[in-house]
């Protein structure tokens, strides 16, 4: 049974400030939160959590809020079906529908829901290999970093090679605190994720050995592991309530934000893949990372999160 988000959740609040450190990493077995944000994408949806119920991280708690229109991805019979399948098979599923305000409070909804040390953000159109999970958590827990990303691969676009877009900085040492704004150098590594330019990168570099690379990023869209007092202490998605419904980039934001405190970074090998489909989210005037700051500023309290 899908419940009605109206009680009204707390905002994310400010856990600390940028000296403070996360706790160390929680023990091999505890559970992961991982949170599905979702509007009018009943089939892909499907998909992506069938492909959480083939992970191999054995205790996950998946919470998923749908902003569609109409009925809504829970009435759906191929929804319904895998919902039962999780939930048959030990994984615990939580499900919110909400009104529409934005993709910036719909995360900051799911992150107030967060209980675990970690909680993965993962998008409504991704399919992720079965170790995927276990792979970002190790990193996770070895860096004491801020997030870990797996990015996203666009097979349609195989064999497009594109050697300008294809340039990778990986991590020496371990992962550090960068500040990366729009029209920086560091900027620019975004163009690493688009269509198959890391699968072509990553098929070129593989060695056969099962190691994980760390390497640097603008951001990473659709798949990422936090620390959650670390993205906490960031602020979050607070900064929702300084834009429009009407916006893009809250990830971009939030990643860049936590990244400048406690850095984080993108695994190679990714073993995510995306759908590519349409984008549900079509208004894109509004970017959050250029609108607002990459500082944290008090969050206005004159809305709530329901």
């Amino acid at each position: 049974m899908s419940r009605l988000a109206g009680e009204g959740a707390a905002g994310t609040g400010d856990a600390g400030g940028a000296g403070m450190r996360a706790a160390p990493g929680m023990p091999a077995g505890a559970t992961i939160d991982v949170l599905v944000p979702t509007c009018n994408r009943p089939a892909a949806l499907a998909v992506t959590l069938t492909a959480l119920g083939g992970q191999t991280w054995p205790k996950l708690r998946i919470v998923v809020a749908d902003q569609s229109d109409d009925a809504g991805a829970f009435e759906r019979a191929e929804v319904q079906a895998v919902l039962r399948y999780l939930r048959a098979t030990g994984r615990v599923v939580e499900t919110f529908v909400r009104p529409r305000r934005g993709m910036a409070e719909q995360r900051a909804f799911l992150l107030a829901q967060v209980r675990s040390a970690y909680c993965l953000f993962l998008d409504d159109d991704v399919i992720l290999e079965p170790g995927m999970v276990a792979r970002l958590h190790a990193v996770l827990r070895a860096e004491r970093c801020g997030f870990v990303g797996s990015a996203l691969h666009g097979l349609s676009y195989l064999g497009q090679l594109r050697p300008a877009q294809e340039a990778i900085e990986f991590w020496d040492g371990p992962v550090r605190p960068e500040a990366v704004r729009p029209g920086s150098t560091a900027w620019a590594r975004h163009h690493l994720h688009s269509a198959a330019n890391l699968f072509h990168v990553q098929t070129r570099l593989a060695t056969g050995d099962t190691a994980v690379r760390r390497y640097k990023i603008a951001w990473v869209g659709g798949c990422v592991l936090f620390d959650t007092f670390l993205l906490r202490a960031a602020g979050g998605f607070d900064f929702w309530q300084e834009l429009p419904p009407q916006h893009c980039g809250e990830d971009v934001l939030a990643q860049q934000r936590v990244m400048a405190r406690y850095g984080g970074c993108a695994i190679l090998p990714s073993g995510a893949y995306h759908m590519e489909l349409p984008t549900t989210v079509t208004a894109r005037s509004v970017d959050a990372p250029y609108v607002l700051s990459l500082e944290r500023h008090p969050a206005r309290r004159s809305r709530t999160l329901e």
